[in-house]
């Protein structure tokens, strides 16, 4: 009989430490590959870590006692104060000191979809993972807390821009900008409503009620996003653009957040909206790029596998767009539109290109594992494309950031042993708080920001614009397009780079 309790004993432990991760938390484990390659040129774990870690230094607000970037401290402790609100907490998008809405809440969204579909994979980097998103959603409930009003700026990005501070001595304006009934802003209320959603699954097992806090705030936003239509663009144009104004227009956002709400509810009137606006919402369009401006690709992709994993016959349509999307991508077949510098890095535009790396690397990982659930392919112009193939793409991308490039430089900061020295961003270029206490001036900052220094804090995980599309990377601080680090590159690649390191055995 003690043998026997012994035995069962061992039974529920065993179960205990290699599902509990699932159990307390909604994170879906990949298509499981269990005959691993023997061999990996890159440590995918490792740079999984670093790129979760980044978030902690674009923290803003008061930081917890577990901070790991050591060289943060609290900043923005009054914001939303002009306003008489809270809106303490969120992310700094990039290197500079504003909080902007919208590519905070696309980089949310990003990150939630990277754990629900591969956080079952990442181990002891799942709770980081999860930890980086609540810094998000806190900020995302409080920036929605007044019904038909979201608050989606804080500081004014002209005056920001005119300083090289750190977020700890700020001291522009902190000014506040929010949508409204009367001056709407569907593209960014879509999106943010998306990330509750897609957050509320993360934390459905491990923090039900929070979960449901998300997912009700979610419905609330998409029906003000829905309800009183127009672009941010328009009535916040002067504070807005040219930083993050939205060109793809609204349309897309109301699509893809209604393809999350969808996914977290399972609420047929998502799916009845899905089936009667789609056309109108741009779903056939054939633009094949996604970020954080364009979500069309992104719903396609999410949409297919309601067809293709859980049957919906009515999104069948989605499947034929998403395969137009890979088709126009993959290098080789008679659809391919896409372009690659010559050693193979795929290039969207001079302005931070690596967001498009990324976003394409998590797409085609994703998709392949949604492919094999359904034993599918792409067929694209009579040419059948696997999802080994898929994989592949994805991984050439991966690998280019990480090293293997001409340059042999990682362009994710602090992985490997040649990376950015010089990136363009105030916390990271600037003395920390804890060397020089005193307070850096708005202009004083310039020095450095303009000086062939290497900074002096490490922003460990930090993936920066990349290279040009001959592949040459100056290593500039002032190149802004090139040498720029945001939460929204990090985003997807979280997601890229669970995959990659499971299926070489590193996790």
């Amino acid at each position: 009989m003690a043998s026997s309790l012994t035995l069962l004993s061992f039974i529920f432990l065993f179960c205990f430490f290699f599902t509990a991760p699932l159990f307390f938390c909604n994170a879906y484990p990949a298509h499981r590959h269990h005959n691993h390659p023997r061999f990996a040129s890159h440590d995918y774990r490792d740079a999984l870590t670093k790129s979760i870690l980044y978030y902690e230094g674009q923290r803003s607000g008061k930081l917890p006692s577990n901070q790991r970037i050591s060289w943060r401290r609290n900043s923005g402790l009054s914001d939303g104060s002009a306003m008489h609100v809270d809106l303490v907490g969120g992310y700094y998008d990039a290197g500079d000191n504003v909080k902007f809405g919208f590519p905070m809440a696309f980089t949310t969204t990003m990150l939630s979809w990277s754990v629900l579909e591969f956080g079952g994979l990442m181990k002891g980097e799942l709770q980081n993972a999860r930890e980086a998103i609540r810094w998000a959603t806190d900020y995302l409930l409080k920036a929605t807390v007044h019904p038909d009003t979201i608050y989606v700026q804080v500081g004014d990005a002209n005056r920001d821009h005119a300083c090289w501070e750190r977020p700890e001595d700020m001291d522009t304006p902190r000014s506040v900008f929010k949508v409204d009934k009367n001056n709407p802003g569907t593209e960014v209320a879509a999106e943010t409503a998306a990330a509750l959603a897609a957050a509320s699954l993360v934390f459905r097992r491990c923090d039900p009620t929070y979960s449901k806090l998300l997912i009700r705030r979610a419905i609330r936003v998409f029906a003000f996003a829905d309800k009183y239509r127009g672009s941010y663009s328009n009535g916040l144009r002067k504070y807005v653009c040219p930083f993050y104004c939205s060109f793809s227009g609204y349309e897309d956002e109301l699509l893809w957040g209604a393809a999350w709400l969808h996914k977290a509810t399972k609420n047929t009137a998502y799916l009845n909206y899905i089936q009667r606006n789609g056309q109108t919402l741009g779903a056939a369009e054939t633009d094949n790029t996604f970020g954080w401006d364009n979500k069309h690709v992104g719903a396609r992709i999410l949409l297919s596998k309601a067809f293709l994993v859980q049957r919906i016959q009515t999104l069948h349509d989605y499947k034929s767009h998403a395969d137009n999307y890979i088709c126009s991508l993959v290098p080789g077949t008679p659809l391919t539109q896409a372009k690659y510098t010559p050693a193979g890095l795929l290039f969207k535009m001079s302005d931070s290109n690596m967001q498009y790396v990324t976003s394409t690397a998590f797409l085609l990982v994703t998709y392949a594992k949604y492919l094999t659930s359904a034993h599918s392919s792409v067929n694209c112009g009579g040419v059948i494309v696997t999802p080994k193939r898929l994989r592949n793409v994805a991984k050439k991308q991966i690998d280019y950031l990480l090293g293997d490039n001409p340059l042999r430089m990682s362009y994710m900061v602090g992985y490997g042993p040649r990376f950015p020295q010089r990136i363009h961003h105030r916390g990271s270029s600037l003395p920390s708080v804890a060397t020089h206490p005193a307070k850096i001036q708005c202009n004083s900052g310039f020095r450095v920001m303009s000086s062939n220094a290497p900074n002096p804090n490490i922003l460990v995980g930090a993936v920066v614009g990349g290279p040009d599309q001959q592949d040459r990377f100056p290593d500039q601080r002032s190149d802004y397009e090139q040498s720029e680090p945001s939460t929204y590159i990090n985003a997807p690649l979280v997601g890229a780079l669970a995959y990659l390191a499971h299926s070489f055995g590193q996790l």
